[in-house]
């Protein structure tokens, strides 16, 4: 659309032109790649959509997407704290959800993720993860308008709000995938549907499963549809075929629409899985990273406040491409999780040695300066012992054995133990055994308390402290899962629930206990008492030290003493060293590791204490965190 002759914006262009200017020769370039001679016609198509989107955008948001556009590193800065929870469990409804702001603003969070909440199928959904409809929430939960004004109450306490966006597949009930089974030829064409298993067969040879125990293959035969039909997860997931243009069309048109509602932030769940190519595992192909670039200019033009998380737990040679590298260095997710971290906080206190981490860490080339990890200790989700082979000879042990050795030890089987954790998706032919299990049950807390052994429940609260520093700490939205600053423990309940009785992850999908919240502001000695004042402190100190903007990396350090992590940051207001202990020792550190950065004096920002480093040694406490700056 041109600007008549003499209009002001003839000679002054629209922020629509000025961004698509920006950024239309490099999502050209993601276009030609995936469609070849259909580039022209699909940016065509995007063009329209993002006008369309960013004329209806609401004024409010408008402001937010300039503010961000002066303050690109909002994600990174020491004050992020994210929160993580399923809005029913948390407070029954998002109207509940607005009711707890309190508690949320209270404990300094600035990105709240709130679990699946639109509309799933009936009956089994994988938690969710099976959308029939991405314009409706779940009627539990309220109604669109109910979602948009919780954004609105988010947005003006300073919270952004995060959701899943599952991008691989819908439900076999949504309404694409029913005209697709009805025989509309369009529809069919947003799908992997194959006459016979001639090629599924092929591609079987190398994908893995997902849900061996409940869903083994990657391919399932829809009777109506006449058609073997690609479903990676669940034989009710269908998977979309992101080689048609019409579903990245369709994806672009949605996600204008949720960021107008109030969405903040994209979790682009099962990202990895999106394009497949016979003869790989169909996992962490380019092309996934050029749909990732093409809908992230799409709502950079849009929605510039809008930002992406992608779900990719992979290996650590794939992660950083889902963060940008080459062409699209910093151009497709502004966040991903650091998976590895979270598996190597379990193994370091499994083992009581940091040396494995310390390789792990290493193997992780940098990330673009511009984005961020998403850092935690617990998820929704189970443990995967992402150990590999590689990292497991370096330091002389064997994976395979190492990985049996975490899931019998977090599961608590081995002696000694302190571990109240359950077996999830066991899988023989590859000895592959996950875990479930909520933070404070994995880190001792519910043996200690069934033990009554008040030095047990301190060492537990000690882990839990440990674990909440490490991610904190590291450099990222540190993200807290519900229940955790409180200790909630393993729920053991969740098999009463039909629906939850064959996925023990419920189990750490406790409901939050209020009452319990309640009670550890007047009563002081209380474990969650204790565990809520540690994080609130660390959260408190974070937020007060430049050093923790996420664009300055975590550095191993190798550590004078296996039981101690170190860990260094460069950051132009000064360098600041990390210390972990993952033992229940009194590990007497030989500093020098302090006295080459800071001289003979530092300050330890956890505990406010200046420490004079002319002895040679100093003791770390039991499972202490210890952050180091220059003395003042």
């Amino acid at each position: 659309m041109r600007a008549k002759h003499g209009d002001d914006s003839a000679q002054f262009p629209t922020s629509l032109d000025l961004r698509w200017r920006r950024y239309a020769p490099s999502m050209r370039r993601s276009l030609e790649r995936l469609y070849g001679g259909r580039a022209d016609e699909v940016g065509q198509r995007l063009h329209d959509l993002v006008a369309t989107a960013l004329d209806e955008r609401p004024a409010d948001l408008r402001a937010l997407d300039e503010e961000r556009l002066l303050r690109p590193d909002w994600l990174q800065l020491p004050e992020m704290l994210g929160y993580v929870a399923y809005t029913e469990r948390f407070a029954g409804d998002f109207a509940g959800v607005g009711d707890r702001l309190d508690y949320l603003t209270g404990l300094g969070v600035k990105y709240l993720h709130l679990m699946p909440f639109l509309q799933p199928r009936e009956g089994a959904n994988d938690g969710g993860y099976a959308v029939q409809d991405y314009r409706a929430v779940r009627p539990d939960l309220g109604t669109v308008d109910d979602l948009e004004d919780l954004t609105a109450k988010l947005r003006a306490e300073g919270i952004s709000l995060v959701m899943d966006l599952v991008v691989n597949h819908v439900a076999k009930e949504h309404e694409w995938a029913r005209r697709a089974r009805a025989g509309e030829a369009r529809y069919r064409d947003y799908f992997l549907m194959f006459d016979d298993r001639t090629l599924p067969d092929l591609y079987e040879q190398h994908l893995p499963e997902v849900f061996p125990d409940f869903a083994p293959g990657n391919f399932t035969f829809d009777e109506q549809a006449d058609a073997w039909v690609w479903t990676t997860f669940n034989d009710y997931q269908w998977d979309l075929n992101w080689a048609n243009p019409d579903v990245l069309c369709e994806f672009v048109d949605l996600m204008c629409w949720l960021a107008n509602k109030g969405v903040e932030v994209f979790r682009l769940d099962a990202i990895a899985f999106t394009w497949k190519r016979m003869g790989t595992n169909c996992q962490n192909q380019p092309e996934v990273h050029d749909l990732t670039h093409v809908l992230r200019a799409c709502l950079r033009i849009a929605a510039p406040a809008v930002a992406f998380k992608a779900e990719a737990i992979v290996a650590p040679e794939d992660l950083l491409a889902y963060l940008g590298v080459g062409e699209h260095h910093g151009q497709v997710s502004d966040m991903a999780y650091h998976n590895m971290f979270m598996v190597q906080l379990w193994n370091a206190l499994a083992t009581r040695d940091v040396r494995m981490t310390e390789q792990a860490l290493r193997s992780v080339p940098p990330k673009p300066t511009s984005t961020t990890w998403g850092t935690y200790a617990r998820c929704h989700d189970d443990i995967g012992w992402a150990i590999s082979d590689r990292d497991a000879a370096a330091v002389g042990a064997d994976g395979y054995l190492h990985r049996k050795y975490l899931s019998d030890f977090y599961s608590g089987e081995s002696e000694g133990s302190f571990a109240r954790g359950l077996v999830f998706q066991a899988n023989p032919a590859t000895g592959d055994r996950r875990i479930s299990g909520s933070l404070a049950s994995l880190a001792g807390l519910e043996v200690a308390l069934e033990s009554g052994d008040e030095s047990e429940i301190e060492l537990a609260i000690r882990r839990i402290s440990l674990l909440h520093a490490a991610i904190a700490g590291f450099g990222g939205v540190p993200l807290l899962y519900m229940g955790d600053e409180l200790g909630l423990l393993n729920d053991d309940d969740y098999g009463r629930d039909p629906a939850h009785a064959m996925d023990n992850r419920w189990a750490h999908r406790p409901f939050m206990d209020w009452a319990l919240a309640e009670r550890v502001g007047t009563e002081p000695d209380l474990p969650a008492a204790r565990i809520n004042r540690a994080i609130r402190h660390i959260v408190d100190v974070r937020c007060q030290l430049p050093h923790l903007h996420a664009s300055t990396p975590s550095e191993v350090v190798t550590s004078p003493d296996a039981r101690v992590l170190v860990l260094e940051r460069r950051h132009p207001m000064g360098v600041m060293v990390e210390v972990y202990n993952f033992s229940p020792d009194v590990v007497p550190l030989a500093h020098e590791v302090l006295t080459e950065r800071f001289g003979g004096r530092a300050r330890e920002v956890l505990s406010g204490y200046e420490y004079n480093l002319s002895p040679n040694t100093i003791d770390v406490h039991p499972y202490q965190a210890a952050w180091f700056i220059a003395a003042q």
